[in-house]
């Protein structure tokens, strides 16, 4: 018994000893032990220790456990632990139910995971011009092969069938990578990357949150669509490098659809996913492509069992880096933007809309334009700027036109965008005016000075013509002859005045701003040409003319679909302007300019008519000329580079250097140019390189067309004379037996200027002979006379008091 009271490890029967092992706290008093769970010894007088190995529980059996010492006693029961996994699973799975319940079923789809690249065709809607924007093209799982969702599935997602959207694994493997920061989005499933790249609301960020909201959406896509429809909203949407979704990708690396791609070039594009920015045959990619031949030989057997043996890498189509905007479809694209953006989709929508757009461009006659100013121009410096119009007059599509020779070097687009004096091919409109008014076309109008002799507008010494055609001319000579002094007094008579000639012009499609800035400013120098026009406000214009009196608006686009859908239809409305009579005899005195007046000798072997126009110095030269099928306008200036130092430099590319050379300099840049633009006299007058591009550009668009006569003359209106009748003068004996001495065509008394001869005697043709135009007759004899009628030898150089303005022309 004693030995009971004796230190040591033994336990006695009344407690238990202290343990030697038993640890303190340094400062503090002892602890109290610990009760044994589960101890049977224990007295009133205090608690039992620990049943030793001598115990009477023997070892292993019932007995008090010795009690933990150092860190060990830190250490959780196992049950406890256990325990608490059970309430953390249960919680944590709690929670994801109750999150998974209350995430909605995406609906909201991303813009760029929808967004599709525009085609921009030409008017026969079959051929392109240009592709616009993003490079992707949805399509059906019926025009993708099955080759292409082999292979995406073989590499991508092999368990994507059987699968509930996720990949456990491969979950844990992702959600540890992107916590780790080793990754940023791996391991994730067809379904998961189908998510994040499809809808909204899944951001791209690196978050484990971000991670499991992807992970929750995927189960429950997983849950409500098939696995068809999940696999081809990735595919379209997947980036390949070259081009977002399948189809694109098809096309731009092989130049077919994605239903006609074979199993090695599906086994290509799928190893792109990875990394798309792979060069069309990177080392990685190579041996991603092995890897995916060897996935479907191994997960398609039946299919495939020889892939891996035959398939070869394949040859890609050279990637086109060429600007959508290069060359002459630049100004295509452009103005096609521009008449969108009014009707209301704006050029990101075009990019992005996935749309079919149509224009009025007729390819062959696109090339047409550009083949008449360039074959035309060619012997002259880019000092020279020109624009060509052309609309068909029955609807106002522009039809063709030429604007430079490369938009991304030269983006100014001349026929649109170059405001200029029309000149006298602003004179139809007065005519036309005149004879709407009631006017005929017989009326005697005056050929030297205006009625009234001072007119609003004009400078020291009036109104004056370039050369002389005398006292009274009617009006279909004063059109072919270009009098000045005619169409100021046939304004000026009108009842509205220059009012009515703006109604006229405006209905044309002319802009009413700068018509009525004109007139406030020139005041009846507007009827000669002082407004600012474009190449194709004058051929959309001269429409009214052609397509008996009636105006459409020039415009670009035939029609825009998505899908089968039109939705922005073709901008069509035809309204009268003038009387078809008024349209039919002004075509009459129209059709003489190119018999017998300024442009004799430059028809087109078809019934045409036209108008030249030369303003102030022959800075600006025009001819806009109309068939029944074709309205076309061609419009020149000429622009130096002058230095502040005066010095003159040549163009680059068509634009005046901002730099010398157009290199990087310290001193010059676009804020501060080193060269400017001044216009010059270009040299030449409409009737020359003008109506020479004119001439060119319609011989080629009619050919092989049906000849279609204009209407008959419909000598409408009455005769209103401005001036009296010239009297005849009194002959001696004439030289001419047949000439009686009457003519009421003479001047007056003096009889120096015949009013059917020119003052430099050359002869005109005025006897109403049809000059057909056509380059394989024998020219009349106006035309041997090599005689334009705008500034006649003896005539040239003869000031018009007009800053700005027009001669005779």
């Amino acid at each position: 018994m004693a030995a009971a009271n004796m230190p040591g490890e033994g336990q006695t029967q009344g407690g238990r000893r202290r343990s030697n092992e038993e640890t303190m706290v340094a400062g503090q008093p002892p602890q109290q032990p610990r009760r044994a769970r589960g101890s049977r010894s224990g007295g009133p007088s205090g608690p039992s220790g620990p049943s030793g190995p001598g115990g009477p529980s023997g070892p292993g059996k019932g007995g008090d456990k010795p009690g933990k010492s150092g860190w060990k006693r830190f250490v959780p029961n196992w049950k406890i632990v256990m325990a608490s996994m059970v309430v953390l699973v249960a919680g944590v799975f709690g929670m994801i139910a109750v999150a998974y319940a209350n995430m909605p079923l995406p609906t909201d789809k991303q813009d760029e995971a929808l967004a599709q690249g525009s085609v921009l065709y030409y008017s026969d809607g079959k051929t392109e011009i240009a592709r616009l924007g993003w490079k992707r093209q949805i399509v059906t799982n019926e025009q993708i092969s099955p080759a292409v969702k082999d292979a995406v599935v073989a590499i991508e997602n092999k368990t994507f069938y059987e699968d509930a959207g996720i990949s456990i694994p491969g979950m844990v493997r992702s959600v540890w990578m992107t916590a780790t920061g080793q990754q940023r989005q791996g391991a994730s499933t067809i379904t998961q990357q189908m998510a994040r790249n499809y809808y909204e609301g899944l951001s791209q960020e690196v978050s484990i949150k971000r991670k499991l909201k992807e992970i929750l959406v995927a189960v429950k896509l997983d849950k409500n669509m098939s696995k068809d429809q999940i696999l081809l909203n990735y595919l379209n949407t997947v980036n390949f490098g070259r081009a977002y979704g399948i189809e694109a990708a098809a096309q731009a690396y092989f130049g077919k659809s994605a239903l006609k791609v074979t199993p090695s070039q599906a086994a290509y594009l799928a190893a792109r996913i990875q990394t798309p920015a792979w060069e069309a045959d990177a080392p990685g990619l190579r041996d991603r492509f092995k890897t995916v031949v060897g996935n479907m030989t191994a997960f398609y057997p039946e299919k495939y069992g020889n892939l891996a043996a035959t398939a070869k890498f394949p040859k890609t189509k050279p990637e086109n880096n060429a600007n959508e905007l290069g060359g002459i479809k630049g100004y295509m694209v452009i103005q096609v933007y521009e008449e969108l953006k009014k009707r209301g989709i704006q050029p990101p929508q075009v990019r992005s809309g996935g749309y079919k757009i149509v224009s009025t461009f007729d390819r062959r006659l696109m090339i047409a334009a550009k083949n008449a100013v360039q074959g035309v121009m060619k012997t002259r410096t880019s000092e020279y700027h020109t624009g060509l119009a052309a609309v068909n007059p029955k609807n106002g599509r522009v039809v063709a036109f030429y604007g430079g020779t490369d938009y991304v070097k030269d983006g100014f687009n001349e026929p649109f965008d170059a405001k200029k004096q029309a000149a006298s091919a602003f004179k139809p409109y007065v005519l036309a005016a005149w004879l709407d008014a009631g006017k005929s076309l017989t009326s005697l109008v005056p050929g030297n000075k205006t009625v009234p002799e001072v007119l609003p507008g004009q400078q020291k010494g009036g109104f004056r013509n370039s050369h002389n055609v005398g006292v009274a001319v009617d009006v279909v000579k004063s059109t072919a002859q270009s009098v000045n002094t005619a169409f100021l007094s046939m304004a000026y008579k009108l009842p509205g005045q220059l009012e009515d000639v703006k109604k006229v012009a405006e209905g044309a499609g002319l802009d009413k701003t700068r018509l009525q800035a004109d007139i406030d400013e020139h005041h009846y120098q507007f009827a000669i040409g002082s407004a600012l026009v474009t190449p194709v406000e004058q051929a959309a214009g001269y429409s009214i003319f052609a397509n008996e009196g009636k105006h459409v608006n020039a415009h670009v686009v035939q029609g825009v679909w998505q899908g089968d859908t039109l939705v922005v239809p073709e901008a069509k409305m035809p309204k009268q302007v003038i009387s078809p009579e008024a349209a039919a005899d002004s075509t009459v005195a129209m059709a003489e300019v190119l018999k017998s007046g300024t442009a004799a000798g430059k028809g087109i072997g078809r019934p045409a008519a036209g108008k030249t126009g030369t303003n102030n110095d022959e800075k600006e030269a025009w001819f806009v000329g109309y068939t029944p099928q074709l309205s076309a306008a061609v419009g020149m200036y000429r622009e130096v580079c002058v230095t502040k130092s005066g010095k003159t430099v040549q163009p680059i590319n068509a634009n005046c250097p901002s730099t010398p050379r157009g290199k990087p300099h310290k001193k010059y840049n676009a804020n501060n140019p080193y060269s400017r633009a001044d216009e010059v006299s270009l040299g030449f007058e409409g009737a020359g390189p003008p109506t020479e591009v004119w001439r060119a550009f319609m011989l080629a668009a009619h050919e092989g067309k049906e000849i279609v006569p204009f209407p008959e003359r419909a000598d409408y209106g009455t005769p209103e004379d401005l001036v009296e009748k010239p009297k005849p003068t009194p002959t001696p004996t004439p030289d001419d037996p047949f000439d009686t001495g009457d003519n009421p065509f003479d001047d007056g008394p003096d009889g120096d200027c015949p009013m059917l001869e020119g003052c430099d005697g050359n002869v005109t043709d005025d006897n109403g002979t049809p000059d057909t135009g056509n380059p394989n007759e024998p020219a009349s004899d106006f035309e041997d006379t090599g005689m334009n009628g705008e500034s006649q030898p003896g005539g040239a150089g003869v000031p018009d008091p007009m800053v700005g303005k027009n001669e005779d022309e």
